[in-house]
């Protein structure tokens, strides 16, 4: 694992802990529960293309 991806999976933890604790409040705000699964998909996009790259660029290697 390089330190691009360790550092990916950090932030992931840290978004999922926020959420967490969006939800988690008397009053949660859906607008700040929205744009943080927002954030937090768009970084499973970039760890999936990371460790998962397409089947057409791993036949080439």
């Amino acid at each position: 694992m390089n330190d691009r991806t360790f550092r990916l999976l950090e932030l992931h933890q840290k978004l999922d802990a926020l959420l967490a604790r969006a939800r988690a409040r008397r009053v949660p705000d859906p607008l700040e529960i929205a744009r943080l699964r927002w954030r937090k998909q768009q970084l499973r996009g970039r760890l999936a293309r990371l460790l998962y790259p397409p089947a057409a660029a791993a036949m080439s290697l």
